[in-house]
């Protein structure tokens, strides 16, 4: 039987359709064209690696919602429809990756195409064959090493170890079944670091393009990311099949691995690296004037920290460092504003999420003295939201908010009915509408497919938070520098900046009933590590960096029967208010048989549990409930027969193993591990 090795690591790139674009805007689709002539000037290296960029940003689809709600199925957001994630043996091992997609668990497409250019361009480079600007070839050649550890970190995330892979590889069957062997994580964090440490030699301060395009700060962001990740993955995952050398891991050779070490070697990397991003920023952080609607008709009352996230242009915010641009006249458009900002999107804050926010003297809502009423649920979103850290109300709809402002001046706004009303693309699933990236542009909200506002890449406020954890998980302390973030972060955020108000009133049992993140390894952690969590959770809410920290935090073992909540409904101003032009009443409880679009106050009380609105064919209407397995993704059965010896029908003689807790064998759920 002849064997497709696509899926293992290709050979080839492909370079037909390729443009000079300087802008990380539309990317034209690939093909296959021979490189005899190609990679001699600068614009060939430019258009090259643009063509590859990968991140993580507004998708083009018709019904698309955008990266504001990929935190679904974590501890902060609810979507209309669950994850097998949370259900131990109905997430399946798959039979096969897909050759057209490039992000699958087992394709490393990203990574072929990539040393392609380096086994290309890098001879000729040397060799001085290149034309151009130098300081602009060194930029892009660069800007290949980030996106190059860009993939092995999405690898890395997904799967654990991986085969480390530097040049194309011959469509040979005996090189590219010896090429996949894995090699274990530490092996592999460590190789995307040394790519980050080589882009950040080639790299410019400022980006040819500006800030469309990949520039150091970047690169130094990416690798205080990744250092973090994997010190923090290592340090509380330390004891299990889940580290080199653990008891139970599937490999062999953990090529001398040593957790302490390790552990002290990526988080002081994760401090040094963020350190240069977030010096920059913490005199410099964007402005919050405050002010809620956050943009007026006139633009004439802008709150630059909300129009930040909105802006159809993100070039001139000093915490931007990357974004991608749309643009209607070149056809690049998404339609976000229509199917996400407009309504509901079909996701929504969890009720856990918004208890974590604090009043704005610094003490959560259940402390002493902190003023927070409970009462205050009943009255709505608004009320609930009153005289907390700034940052829960901008970015969450209230009643009485604008939804957009008309052409001729009028204005409407926020419905509430989208609660009970609506699909997947469009509900207001929790009653805590997402408001981050929502533009008041009516055009922009009622056409489709015309959205132009940004999509933002990276952020460097990320560094100051990166430096604050580790620096708290390596030394047990914080320093001065952390102490100088921590400030300036809670002081934009309107919340009383002196930390250890929070820290000496923090309660980790009541933290707990509503965040994921107060445990690791299935124990509470101490008080000044959660607030440090707490900080990051509510600096990115809706920035789709959730589910990578409670996996690498280990936040997921005590997870069982865990019933996600909303807003207060039954016995708030909204029962019974949710009604059509004819005044009939919209909510309708209808548990049984899965007709209804209100949760049962007798079932799950007065909160809106929406995976307790119906009990037909739904697998977490008892709660979520977690299978340590599912902190990797399992290889598909097709990776173990491509590698497989002799006719390749054993799997077990594959050169490579499958993640704990994970069968070889297509159409089986994990099993358990220690």
């Amino acid at each position: 039987m002849k064997f497709k090795y696509l899926s293992i690591l290709m050979l080839g790139a492909s370079l037909t359709g390729l443009t000079a674009c300087n802008d990380f805007l539309d990317k034209v689709p690939e093909s296959a064209v021979t490189p005899d002539s190609y990679f001699m000037a600068e614009a060939d290296l430019a258009a090259y690696s643009i063509n590859l960029y990968n991140f993580n940003t507004i998708p083009t689809g018709k019904y698309g919602l955008s990266i504001f709600a990929d935190n679904d199925h974590t501890d902060d957001q609810i979507a209309m429809n669950s994850s097998s994630r949370w259900v131990p043996g109905q997430w399946l091992v798959g039979s096969s990756t897909s050759d057209s997609d490039r992000n699958a668990v087992w394709n490393f497409f990203q990574i072929r195409d990539c040393n392609y250019f380096f086994d290309q361009v890098m001879p000729k480079y040397e060799a001085g064959q290149i034309t151009g600007n130098e300081a602009n070839i060194r930029h892009y050649i660069g800007e290949m090493y980030v996106l190059r550890a860009y993939a092995y970190f999405l690898k890395l995330q997904e799967i654990g170890d991986c085969p480390i892979i530097e040049t194309a590889l011959p469509d040979v069957e005996e090189t590219l079944v010896e090429a996949s062997k894995r090699r274990p994580r530490h092996k592999v964090a460590r190789f995307i670091l040394s790519d980050l440490d080589k882009a950040i030699t080639y790299l410019s301060e400022e980006a040819p393009g500006g800030k469309n395009r990949i520039s150091k700060d970047v690169a130094y962001l990416l690798k205080s990311r990744v250092a973090l990740y994997e010190g923090t993955w290592l340090k509380h995952h330390d004891g299990t099949a889940f580290v080199p050398g653990g008891p139970g891991w599937p490999g062999s050779d953990n090529e001398g691995y040593n957790a302490q070490t390790e552990i002290s070697f990526f988080l002081g990397e994760a401090m040094k690296a963020a350190k240069v991003v977030g010096d920059k920023m913490v005199g410099n952080l964007v402005n919050n004037t405050d002010t809620q609607e956050g943009m007026s008709p006139a633009l004439a009352s802008i709150n630059p920290y909300y129009t930040m996230f909105c802006d159809t242009d993100m070039s001139g915010y000093s915490e931007v460092l990357l974004w991608r641009q749309y643009n209607q006249s070149l056809g690049v458009t998404h339609n976000v504003q229509k199917e996400s900002q407009h309504s509901g999107g079909g996701t929504g804050y969890s009720r856990g999420l918004v208890n974590s926010f604090l009043m704005r003297n610094g003490l959560p809502i259940y402390a002493a003295g902190s003023g927070y009423d409970a009462e205050w649920e009943k009255a709505g979103v608004a009320a609930t939201l009153q005289d907390r850290d700034s940052r829960i109300q901008l970015f969450t709809k209230k009643d009485g908010d604008v939804e957009s402002y008309l052409t001729d001046g009028g204005a409407t706004y926020v419905d509430f009915n989208w609660v009970v009303n609506g699909n997947n693309e469009t509900r207001m699933t929790t009653g805590f509408a997402i408001k981050k990236g929502k533009h008041y542009d009516v055009y922009q909200q009622i056409t489709h497919n015309v959205g132009i506002t940004g999509s933002l890449v990276f952020r460097g406020t990320e560094a100051m938070l990166n430096y604050m954890e580790a620096c708290y998980e390596l030394n047990g302390s914080i320093d001065g520098t952390a102490d100088n973030y921590w400030r300036a972060l809670r002081t934009r955020a309107k919340v009383n900046p002196d930390y250890n108000v929070t820290i000496a009133a923090t309660d980790m049992a009541k933290e707990a009933l509503g965040d994921f993140g107060a445990y690791s390894k299935g124990q509470l952690v101490d008080a000044t590590l959660y607030n440090i969590r707490r900080e990051r959770r509510n600096e990115f809410i809706a920035e789709s960096l959730r589910w990578m920290d409670l996996k690498r935090w280990r936040a997921c073992d005590q997870v069982k029967d865990y019933q996600m909540e909303g807003m207060r409904y039954w016995g708030s101003i909204y029962e019974g208010a949710l009604t059509n032009d004819n005044g009939d009443n919209l909510a309708v409880v209808s548990v049984e048989d899965g007709k209804g679009n209100m949760s049962d106050q007798n079932i799950s009380g007065v909160y809106i549990r929406p995976y307790q609105i119906s009990s037909v064919n739904n697998s977490v209407f008892n709660g979520y409930n977690f299978t340590p397995a599912h902190y990797l993704s399992p290889l598909p059965q097709s990776a173990f027969r491509q590698t497989a010896s002799g006719d390749k029908t054993d799997l077990e003689t594959s050169v490579i193993y499958q993640n704990p807790g994970w069968p070889k064998v297509a159409g089986q759920g994990a099993t358990s591990v220690k």
